[in-house]
């Protein structure tokens, strides 16, 4: 089992799975090779070096059979700001990285997902020359990891996802949430934008400018009701719903899951031809692999397949 409880001053935090307190670790770095040999069958252990580019203080990991659970944790309602941004990046692009793991939830610590953007972070922002298109450059990468993330991500939203954490919320492939949380792109009400990209792909044109003009909450029963997520259920009983769809998901052929998700990214921004065309190709790629091999010896042998990722 591998617990990373706040990578630095973690100490007697407990992770979501039990009540035991985990103890702190003050080492500073997932190795960048991370566990590339596939122990998949085994629960793992992380390797640290000093480095402070993987020096995680707003998020803690927790990864067992194949599952990565990732919590935001910047009390005391998960605003983002510019070191948590670096962080995500960083943390996915990993996770991208080790074979280990195959599928990602996302969710937040307490009773909020996400508040969205620090806003006393923005009085700073002109600071110096170049500071505003850093920060957005920084943003736009902070979504870009999770949607371009290898492996399926899933947010288990816990509560509100306001502005840049409804944004966060979309930018995973599967989105659960719990049945008191809301959503709200309030960016209007304090004379800013942001997040009609991530809207649009997601709401129709009335419905996404509606929420974008006048910042009215939704209620997560909406957005179930429009197809934007995909179950509402009690707070007590989110995780176990994230992590049964991680489990599923968990048992397929790792290399079909990846090279799929990619293909949902690519072929959203071609024209229909062109993206069936590259479906296609995807799918005569996979034909090919040694799992799909196995999957079809499995089938023929009435047994459940052994994957790989090969």
């Amino acid at each position: 089992m591998t617990e990373v409880s706040r990578l630095r001053g973690a100490a007697g935090r407990s992770n979501f799975l039990s009540d035991e307190k985990s103890p702190g670790i003050r080492s500073t770095r997932l190795l960048r090779s991370l566990s590339r040999r596939s122990t998949f069958a085994t629960r793992t252990t992380l390797t640290y070096l000093d480095d402070p580019m993987m020096d995680f203080e707003l998020y803690r990991l927790h990864v067992e059979d194949g599952i990565a659970v990732v919590t935001f944790d910047r009390p005391p309602v998960n605003a983002q700001n510019r070191q948590s941004r670096e962080e995500l990046v960083a943390l996915f692009d990993a996770l991208s990285d080790w074979e280990d793991v195959r599928v990602v939830i996302l969710t937040g610590a307490g009773k909020t997902f996400s508040a969205g953007a620090d806003v006393k972070e923005r009085v700073n922002l002109h600071a110096k020359p170049g500071d505003y298109l850093r920060h957005n450059r920084l943003t736009r990468e902070y979504f870009y990891a999770v949607s371009d993330c290898e492996k399926p991500v899933i947010a288990a939203v816990n509560g509100p996802a306001i502005g840049a954490g409804f944004a966060l919320m979309l930018a995973c492939d599967i989105m659960l949430a719990s049945d008191d949380a809301f959503f709200v792109m309030p960016e209007i009400d304090v004379g800013l934008a942001g997040g009609a990209r991530f809207l649009m792909e997601h709401f129709g044109r009335s419905k996404s400018r509606t929420m974008y003009f006048t910042g009215r909450r939704q209620s997560p029963q909406e957005l179930y009701r429009l197809g934007v997520i995909e179950a509402v259920v009690p707070r007590d009983r989110l995780m176990d719903e994230a992590m049964s769809i991680a489990r599923e998901i968990a048992a397929k052929s790792p290399i079909a899951v990846r090279r799929i998700k990619k293909a949902f990214n690519v072929v959203s921004e071609m024209p229909v031809r062109d993206g069936y065309r590259f479906e296609q190709t995807v799918t005569v790629d996979l034909s090919q692999t040694e799992d799909a091999q196995e999957a079809q010896r499995a089938f023929v042998e009435k047994r459940k397949p052994v994957f790989t990722g090969r």
